[in-house]
């Protein structure tokens, strides 16, 4: 099952590449979605801010998971507490009516590892392709990235829990894949597909896999994107996908080669989710020098497409060094869209 499913994955690529008249051109298909974003940040401040002191996320906070539930924005994040070194982030959670305005859950977090040592990472909830959220026996599956920060092998794995609410989550299971971080999962027919970075040696770059159930997964056998476009600097990281009709769309985050200590966020589209083409105007969401509290770093995103054809994207932000918070706020911002194809 497992290459019958690349097998068909690879076949697509190779035909609509086909389309190219030169290797490394860009297929007429995608020239809508690889133009200049004009994203609009449409909130004074961040969504979500530190918590008060004493809270498991008076410290650090990033890596937004949003779903859209009828009328209803649930967003998860990892807080933590402590310096950098000793930091082990839990899971919190927060809603809206409006993706804007938040309220963090009050009996945060709503997840643990469980040790006291193991973090709550970069958590992914399963999507349809075009970001509906799925339930599978009444529940969701979400799977995250865990380590321990103070194992000096940085070791990364991905593990998986089930909740019916969103709140009370089942215990985690696995590893169920190495050295992964930043994983975004979505169901197609009978199948489930990953993307994901690779953090088992530098420069980190994004990998894809296939799985029929979800836990066991059949990773392709070369990356699929690595540090190469002029902006990109050091890693990769970060892969938010989801699908438009026929188009895999992708945004991520890099080191900014013109801003060393910032980063930024680029995009890439593709028909097949493992060739990618990059936006030739990456960055497209950058750092905003006069809003403080995202100053140096727009990654670890989550993007929603709405009825209207518009993009909506949470991100988490840094101010300016020193960063004694790994991560500062969660801000958001708009973008309506290629106009084209809707």
């Amino acid at each position: 099952m497992k290459l019958a499913i690349w097998t068909h994955l690879v076949v697509a690529t190779v035909v609509m590449l086909a389309t190219s008249l030169h290797a490394g051109e860009i297929p007429p298909e995608l020239h809508q979605w690889l133009q200049p974003q004009k994203w609009e940040r449409d909130t004074e401040g961040p969504v979500i801010s530190l918590g008060e002191a004493g809270k498991f996320d008076d410290t650090h906070l990033f890596a937004p998971c949003v779903l859209r539930n009828k009328d209803q924005f649930l967003l998860w994040y990892s807080g933590s507490t402590g310096a950098v070194k000793e930091r082990v982030f839990d899971l919190g959670l927060a809603t809206s009516s409006d993706g804007k305005v938040f309220t963090k859950y009050e009996q945060n977090p709503v997840f643990k590892f469980g040790d006291q040592q193991h973090s709550i990472l970069t958590a992914t909830v399963l999507r349809e392709p075009d970001g509906t959220p799925i339930r599978e026996d009444g529940k969701l599956r979400m799977w995250f990235s865990s380590t321990n920060f103070t194992d000096p092998s940085g070791y990364h794995g991905l593990y998986e829990s089930t909740s019916v609410d969103g709140i009370t989550w089942s215990e985690p299971e696995g590893p169920l894949l190495d050295n992964l971080y930043a994983p975004t999962i979505i169901r197609e027919g009978d199948h489930y597909r990953l993307w994901y970075t690779d953090v088992s040696q530098e420069p980190w770059c994004f990998r894809t896999a296939v799985s029929a159930d979800g836990q066991a997964w059949d990773v392709y056998p070369e990356p699929i994107l690595e540090v190469a476009a002029t902006w990109e600097k050091g890693r990769l990281f970060y892969p938010y996908v989801m699908k438009v009709k026929d188009v895999y769309l992708m945004w991520y985050g890099s080191y900014w080669s013109e801003h060393p200590s910032k980063t930024a966020i680029g995009m890439a589209a593709s028909f097949d989710g493992i060739e990618w083409h990059r936006n030739p105007h990456n960055p497209v969401l950058r750092p905003d020098p006069e809003r403080p509290w995202e100053s140096h770093y727009t990654t670890s995103q989550s993007v929603i497409r709405n009825a209207d054809g518009s993009f909506r994207i949470w991100y988490a932000s840094r101010k300016k060094p020193p960063f004694v918070n790994k991560y500062f706020a969660i801000g958001t911002a708009t973008w309506s869209g290629p106009g084209e194809g809707k």
